[in-house]
């Protein structure tokens, strides 16, 4: 760990002010956390947005009040953005775009993401926006995978970060090609934290479908869910998306038609 933090303080020092884009999930905090532990005039980003959870936003807060972070909240403006909205394929280029611009408008200084070594292997059309910013991936930079970001988080006693399981924005839940709205995304929001309320989940994902709304579980839960909870769960959807909801096993990435 020791030898990361230094690879990390040598690879940066050369920058006058870095500005860690925080997403709220355990890659961007740790990466904020590291940050602000070795220059102390780090600046943090989040965006309130319709798209961000609210839990994640209430945990970036609290950091900042813990660790004295200078925190900045801004509004990345991407729901003004058509395209966006419009929520093609490359949606995550349009959004990262809008923010990272948002962040270039507001500070001089140059732009962290919290991009590790995994996501190099998936696609991911926001660190194409990236590009456009010169935006800066000190954990790709350093060769750190979500396991090593684990690791840190831990190192540093983070407990209450560093084993959060992915949770990407909301709009992650709409199926392509649906148009993105502050409505339903307050409602899968609303759907999701009831879930939490009513059952013992580790993963739950709300999946706004052009046919149907689907209700994915982690598959442990899934196989021990009972007939009464199942019935609860499809009342919820009823009363929300006015229509009935499939229940089926979490799958990664299930609203992204490709």
């Amino acid at each position: 760990m020791k030898l990361i933090l230094e690879q990390f303080e040598k690879s940066y020092s050369k920058y006058n002010q870095l500005l860690i884009a925080v997403s709220g999930g355990v890659d961007s905090m740790t990466l904020a956390y590291v940050a602000h532990k070795i220059f102390s005039q780090t600046k943090i980003y989040h965006a309130i947005s319709p798209a961000v959870p609210d839990g994640a936003t209430q945990r970036v807060k609290a950091y900042a009040d813990k660790h004295a972070w200078h925190l900045v909240l801004i509004n990345a403006g991407e729901f003004d953005d058509v395209t966006y909205v419009n929520n093609p394929v490359n949606r995550c280029f349009y959004c990262k775009t809008n923010l990272y611009k948002a962040i270039s408008e507001t500070e001089n200084g140059v732009i962290c993401s919290g991009a590790n070594l995994d996501d190099l292997s998936d696609y991911r059309p926001g660190l194409d926006a990236a590009k456009l910013f010169q935006v800066e991936h000190p954990w790709i930079r350093l060769g750190v995978n979500k396991e090593k970001i684990r690791d840190l988080a831990n190192y540093f006693g983070l407990s209450d970060i560093q084993d959060l399981p992915a949770s990407p924005c909301l709009s992650s839940r709409v199926e392509t090609g649906i148009r993105i709205i502050p409505e339903t995304l307050s409602l899968i929001s609303q759907c999701e934290s009831a879930i939490k309320s009513m059952i013992d989940v580790d993963t739950v994902r709300c999946r706004v479908q052009k046919e149907k709304i689907t209700i994915e579980l982690d598959q442990i839960t899934l196989e021990k869910l009972k007939d009464i909870e199942r019935k609860n769960i499809n009342s919820l959807a009823l009363r929300l998306f006015g229509d009935d909801c499939s229940i089926a096993s979490y799958k990664r990435g299930s609203a992204f038609l490709r």
